[in-house]
């Protein structure tokens, strides 16, 4: 199997995502226009913050949001506007946690030993030597911020990772930037609705940015 084989799929799908991400934006555009007098940014969020099922909808929209290369910088700055700071914190790493999951299982199943990593000239060295470093290597992989989160999902669910390590890999390595896209997002939240209580918020996730940009250098010095 070619390069170009190999990426055949991802890229199908990743137009597939596109369109379908487009789709939902025009019709959300749509329906602002029709409610536009009826949209207040503050009662909307305090509206939905009441409801049990909100956080519940917002893990299932961010699992699909994974499977489809939805960027996780829109789902963290949702969390941190709809849940504040530090529930928003929860809930989105949680759910960058279960979409990652979600596309490892999918490649796990669908794959099947279909596909030998040792025939890849240019994915296979790199997912091998993340199979062999472990919970350690998908952290530093995830730090990475040139690599969609969602291709890397798939991709690692070609090797033979546990799940246990990959979703712990995952957790820590999305961590830093899921509390930057949620501070961010939280202090938006307080600048919309008039509050004052922004700059820590947007301390936390300049903080939280710095480091995920520092840590993967960090690593390769070492």
């Amino acid at each position: 199997m070619t390069l170009s084989e190999e990426r055949a799929p991802l890229g199908r799908l990743r137009v597939a995502g596109r369109v379908f991400v487009l789709l939902l934006i025009l019709a959300g555009i749509a329906v602002a226009l029709h409610y536009r007098s009826e949209l207040d940014p503050e009662s909307l969020t305090t509206t939905l913050a009441r409801y049990p099922a909100t956080p519940l909808l917002f893990l299932a929209a961010h699992i699909i949001a994974s499977l489809l290369f939805v960027p996780r910088t829109v789902l963290g700055l949702v969390a941190g506007i709809l849940f504040g700071e530090w529930f928003g914190i929860v809930w989105a790493a949680l759910g960058s946690v279960l979409g990652a999951v979600a596309g490892f299982l999918i490649a796990r199943y669908v794959n099947s030993g279909m596909i030998d990593l040792e025939n890849m000239p240019r994915l296979g060295p790199m997912l091998l030597r993340a199979e062999n470093g472990g919970w350690r290597a998908v952290t530093m992989l995830r730090l990475i911020p040139v690599i969609p989160h969602s291709f890397s999902n798939y991709a690692l669910g070609l090797t033979r990772l546990s799940l246990g390590d990959y979703a712990l890999g995952s957790l820590l390595g999305q961590l830093p930037m899921t509390v930057a896209y949620v501070s961010f997002g939280a202090a938006g939240g307080e600048v919309v609705s008039g509050h004052g209580g922004w700059i820590l918020p947007v301390a936390i996730g300049a903080t939280a940015l710095a480091l995920s940009i520092l840590l993967p250098r960090f690593h390769k010095k070492r």
